[in-house]
């Protein structure tokens, strides 16, 4: 067996729950705006935010929830996502994170998939979401927002604060993202307060993050990537959040110079038009220091063209739902156009050939296994696939393949699943 190990310094990762760590600065910076909704201005301050989550924990509580049941959250980017998603945390309850463009049919499968029993959305979704709760244990839609007959406001779920409710971090489930993974149907992703806070404390160092920096979320918080490396990584270090509810390149553009935005998440299709769109020029985007891609490989050529067009680092890295997300990050003057980066911290990683079986050294193909604190519990109500994707010794199967390099840079150059499906093409 060959494995790599990460060449990055192992970090502490402390044993509690996601939300006393995110609120870790809160204290601290209790007047600083933590998140804005950018199309209307709409803030609430660290303070506020921490007072509202504890006391939408004890509205849940109050209404009867307990510590293992799951609620669902349909909404686009706003503000109110990280109330509801850690007001559930402090209850020990968890969270089941639903695409808002899914159809009603796709919705009421999460539900009930997931078993949830409050399903918390916007006005523009009530249509679908009473579609979707019909033959499911959902008999009440939350509002955020103007509500309507029929349904309960937002406002009237915040109760008395309560206390976290005391977890095991490590068994205590937070999150229900759902994904295909490497196959099949969407399942329910079990991702603990332990994967969540683990995953926080491996790209802390690599993301070098100073005080009082303005990110912007136009990545949606229902998946891993914008719930984690934008919503949750940047709320614990006590960061504005700019969020926006869909991509819209000219009011993207409009606010990273308004606002001064530091940091810029994004997925290929946008580096796409940072290289290549006449509208990139009518901007002032120089408050930028940082463009990570994620959620899709992004070529050497486009990140470096991207790069010297507005005149600042694009990187990228490499996660997965089932990893919190990330197993991989490039580092502010340590990275390599074209790889995913170096491997996180507390990590390590095999290349498995998927013919032979065989562990493969630098250089040689095959696909990307991983181990570490991040690893999912499991797939939900689903041991059969759970067994398929994580083996015996807690090696996470991707389905990606890829090489490590001697430097241990790590490239993506495909997927099993289509290895398989066109016969090695």
């Amino acid at each position: 067996m060959i494995i790599h190990k990460s060449l990055l310094p192992e970090v502490e990762i402390p044993n509690v729950s996601i939300t006393e760590f995110i609120l870790r600065e809160a204290d601290r910076v209790p007047d600083r705006e933590a998140l804005i909704d950018g199309p209307t201005g709409r803030t609430y301050t660290y303070g506020q935010l921490k007072a509202m989550i504890y006391s939408f924990a004890g509205g849940l509580t109050a209404k009867g929830l307990r510590k293992g049941d799951t609620i669902a959250l349909m909404a686009p980017n706003i503000p109110e996502f990280a109330i509801v998603f850690h007001g559930a945390a402090v209850a020990g309850i968890a969270v089941s994170t639903i695409n808002p463009t899914y159809t009603a049919e796709e919705v009421k499968f999460q539900i009930n998939d997931s078993q949830s029993q409050l399903l918390v959305t916007i006005g523009m979704f009530l249509e679908t979401s009473q579609l979707a709760i019909e033959g499911t244990g959902v008999s009440e839609i939350v509002i955020i927002g103007d509500a309507q007959e029929g349904t309960t406001p937002f406002t009237a779920l915040f109760g008395e604060p309560i206390a976290q409710v005391e977890i095991d971090p490590h068994e205590q489930v937070v999150v229900l993202p759902y994904s295909s993974g490497t196959t099949g149907l969407p399942k329910g992703v079990m991702l603990t307060h332990h994967n969540l806070v683990s995953n926080l404390r491996q790209v802390e160092e690599a993301l070098e993050v100073e005080d009082g920096e303005i990110v912007l979320a136009v990545l949606p918080f229902f998946h891993i990537y914008g719930m984690q490396v934008l919503m949750n990584e940047f709320l614990s270090r006590g960061s504005t959040i700019v969020t926006v509810p869909r991509f819209d390149l000219e009011q993207t553009l409009s606010i990273i110079q308004e606002r001064k935005i530091t940091r810029f998440f994004v997925v290929p299709p946008i580096v796409l038009a940072l290289a290549k769109h006449p509208m990139i020029d009518q901007y002032d985007l120089s408050s930028l220091k940082q463009v990570f891609s994620g959620a899709a490989p992004l070529g050497a050529e486009l990140e470096e063209e991207a790069a010297a067009r507005i005149n600042c680092s694009v990187v990228q890295g490499f996660g997965m739902t089932e990893l919190s997300p990330v197993s991989h990050i490039s580092l502010e003057g340590r990275s390599k156009p074209g790889t995913v980066g170096l491997t996180a911290p507390n990590t390590e990683i095999r290349i498995v050939d998927p013919e032979t079986g065989e562990d493969q050294d630098f250089d040689g193909i095959g696909e990307l296994w991983i181990r570490g604190p991040q690893v999912m519990k499991g797939y939900l109500n689903n041991p059969s696939a759970t067994e398929i994707t994580i083996d015996p010794e807690g090696w996470l199967k991707t389905g990606d393949i890829g090489f490590i390099d001697s430097e241990g840079f790590v490239s993506i150059v495909d997927r099993l699943k289509e290895l398989i499906k066109y016969k090695g093409f």
